[in-house]
């Protein structure tokens, strides 16, 4: 923890402003939790599992689990949801979240108890480990516990504990691995137990979108965060390359379409996106308001959602008549 972070949580008129901001907003409600499960990124959970499912049944269309995949679903969901807890608690415990704008924490304003939030992000890292389990009994492959445990790991030490990766430039860099191309080629994995080429190529551009969202949110709280000592990625380039680099992210998935697309047609349709993501990337670039800059990372992750059902849609097509097996 840094010193200032540490004066942050031991000031004791820093902890007055909490309570007093605790007061005037009331108690916490249903909709602060769920605002706090952040649903503007869950697509981003769905995104991997729709294209190593579409790996998997373009591989071995005889093979293809839907159960394994809804779990698989499942997994991603949980661990996006808990990270998101996680990166509440000690992001407010830290007196980071007491610099940035927007709507507040529910550890960051006081009105909830960070040892309660700290708990729902365990309680949502331990189901999903327990479907986890599910998966390994499944498959029979109990070396994924070990994927697994490194998975948990890795959404909370990315802003939790004494020297999280996320204050360092590094989330990008595993947010790219754990949340493209392990949960892509995870999600391949367990139903068919084999990684085919196509897999990684999808998984990079599943990394890719991750990333752009996490350097658009990452650009909102650029200034809020260099005062905080949180020195992300966008901290360290400086806003203008943040910027740049965010619509880099955004547009260099669409290779994976042009290389798709010469064996199967129908992903082209994946370009509809597009219709999303350049007002994103419009808005990323020139948007100067929070509000503007989440709007850019709203509509970010959901053009990923669409470009991901689309191009699943174009490579599984071909193979609909085989009938999936149910476990």
């Amino acid at each position: 923890m840094s010193k200032r972070s540490q004066q942050n949580k031991h000031n004791p008129t820093q902890r007055k402003r909490h309570v007093e901001t605790a007061v005037e907003q009331g108690p916490v409600t249903i909709g602060d939790w769920i605002e706090g499960a952040r649903l503007r990124t869950l697509p981003l959970a769905a995104v991997p599992v729709l294209l190593g499912t579409a790996a998997a049944l373009a591989a071995a269309p005889g093979e293809y689990h839907w159960v394994r995949a809804l779990a698989a679903l499942a997994v991603a969901l949980l661990l996006q949801i808990g990270v998101n807890y996680a990166n509440d608690y000690s992001d407010g415990i830290r007196g980071t979240d007491d610099y940035r704008q927007g709507p507040p924490r529910l550890t960051g304003s006081g009105r909830v108890e960070p040892k309660l939030v700290r708990n729902v992000a365990f309680g949502c890292f331990a189901a999903a480990a327990l479907v986890g389990v599910a998966l390994c009994v499944v498959t029979g492959q109990w070396w994924l516990l070990a994927v697994g445990a490194l998975c948990i790991l890795a959404a909370w030490f990315y802003t939790g504990g004494k020297h999280p990766y996320g204050y360092y430039g590094l989330g990008e860099v595993f947010v790219f691995v754990f949340f493209g191309l392990v949960a892509t080629v995870g999600t391949t994995y367990v139903q068919i137990l084999a990684v085919p080429q196509d897999t990684w190529i999808l998984a990079t551009a599943a990394g890719l979108f991750s990333c752009a969202v996490l350097m658009i949110n990452n650009v909102r709280d650029i200034d809020q965060d260099a005062v905080a000592g949180k020195r992300t990625l966008a901290v360290l380039i400086g806003d203008i390359p943040a910027r740049i680099t965010f619509a880099v992210l955004t547009v260099l998935p669409f290779a994976a379409t042009v290389m798709f697309g010469l064996l199967y047609p129908r992903v082209y349709l994946s370009l509809f996106s597009l219709l999303i993501l350049i007002p994103a990337i419009i808005i990323g670039l020139t948007g100067r308001s929070p509000r503007e800059l989440v709007l850019a990372l709203k509509l970010t992750s959901l053009g990923s959602l669409v470009w991901a059902i689309l191009m699943a849609i174009g490579i599984v097509v071909p193979f609909m008549q085989f009938a999936p097996t149910p476990y």
